[in-house]
């Protein structure tokens, strides 16, 4: 296996076409679904996230997925992250999503459900009810979630498919279905969390059968080629450690295959993403872990984005060496954030700005957000893709 210095990223298959969906990529760098917390107190985004996702989406044909955005207002568990319920949150992704448009890429728009990853003051406060698989509490909390009843949960699986549909209504290329680290679906995969009796719960057919009902509504609304699916096999973030992984996600791929349907891509989390580590080590970069048989049981169905604390010179040597015989892509996430230009970087050899890690939770903060600069050299090519809006417009738009 060659060493990661030997394949030139600008040369790599980083920059080869790749058809995800409806839409044919000119390059595989994609920009991670991430977390910011910029929406307003009504889960609505505010006017200065139009900026941010039109600038990550400045060199056209990259990949945008959105931060995970909740399915209904009674998952919209924690201050200040996004949902796409109301007819303000709509028209407000509607804005972003026109906005990457513009700039010739292409936009996917990831949906959750929180479940015990809430904050239960913040439901408490709204009026709605703490609940996950199972009424098993977050290590170290006090809070114990009530066990969602069979009701609640075939309500969640046309939430999904109901808030896919406005996803596309509002110009999205298609949706992220998250069913990883931890969150609601995440937490109906998990034996340790999910404690159920009845067919949601068990055994390993019992407790994919939620992730697998939820995927099979959101084909039906919004046809299959829109539809991508994110799994994290071996995150242990918010308790989601699991020791049938091989199993159980043999099973949950072999399902979807079942389907008989092209799903837009499937994303992966490697060892090294788990949100709780964050580990990146050349010597060891899988710690034995690998993804290998979740993608040897898909082979090649459907493009895959693997995430793993990737650079520029390890991504190039994911797609040449380590992946070399699947069509996958790179998401960068926290490099994305401080590089706005982050896919013209890369292919032009351009050192990445460092990113400021305290300031990625800022609620609805321009700095740490909006204030990372276009490098030169893309301003002297692209300066037309910028989008223009200063902090002093956004506020003028909508009080931040």
């Amino acid at each position: 296996m060659g060493s990661i210095a030997e394949y030139p990223p600008s040369e790599s298959r980083l920059f080869k076409p790749l058809k995800v969906g409806h839409s044919t990529l000119p390059h595989r760098v994609v920009f991670a679904p991430l977390t910011r917390l910029r929406n307003d107190d009504n889960h609505a985004p505010l006017p200065l996230m139009e900026k941010y996702y039109a600038d990550r989406a400045s060199t056209p044909g990259t990949l945008v997925i959105s931060e995970a955005t909740s399915i209904s207002h009674g998952e919209e568990g924690n201050s200040n992250n996004p949902g796409l319920v109301s007819e303000e949150q709509v028209e407000g992704w509607r804005k972003i999503i026109s906005a990457v448009h513009t700039n010739k890429s292409i936009f996917f728009q990831q949906i959750w459900g929180m479940g015990r990853a809430s904050n239960p003051d913040v439901l408490a406060t709204r009026g709605f009810p703490y609940r996950s698989s199972s009424a098993v509490p977050m290590k170290g909390s006090e809070n114990v979630p009530r066990e969602m009843t069979e009701a609640e949960i075939l309500e969640t699986i046309e939430n999904f498919a109901e808030t896919a549909k406005r996803a596309v209504l509002a110009g999205a290329d298609g949706v992220e279905i998250h069913s990883a680290h931890g969150y609601l679906l995440d937490q109906f995969l998990t034996a340790s969390v999910n404690q159920r009796t009845d067919k949601w719960g068990g055994s390993i057919e019992n407790r994919s059968r939620l992730t697998l009902a939820v995927v099979k509504a959101v084909v039906e609304a919004i046809g299959a080629e829109k539809v991508a699916i994110r799994f994290s096999p071996y995150a242990g973030f918010q308790g989601s450690e699991k020791s049938d992984y091989v199993e159980l996600y043999t099973y949950l791929i072999s399902e979807l295959k079942k389907m008989n349907v092209q799903f837009a891509y499937l994303s992966l989390v490697e060892a090294t993403g788990d949100p709780g580590t964050l580990i990146w080590d050349q010597k060891q970069i899988h710690g034995g872990k690998t993804l290998d048989f979740i993608l040897e049981a898909w082979d090649n169905l459907s493009p895959v984005i693997v995430a793993g604390g990737y650079r520029p010179d390890s991504a190039a040597w994911a797609v040449e060496e380590r992946y070399k015989k699947w069509d996958v892509m790179v998401a960068f996430g926290r490099h994305f954030i401080s590089n706005p230009d982050l896919v013209f970087k890369v292919q032009n050899g351009i050192p990445l700005a460092p990113y400021n890690r305290p300031t990625f939770y800022c609620r609805k903060e321009w700095a740490g957000y909006n204030d990372y600069p276009f490098s030169q050299e893309f301003l002297d090519k692209y300066s037309q893709t910028v989008h223009p809006m200063t902090e002093e417009e956004s506020k003028a738009l909508g009080s931040l």
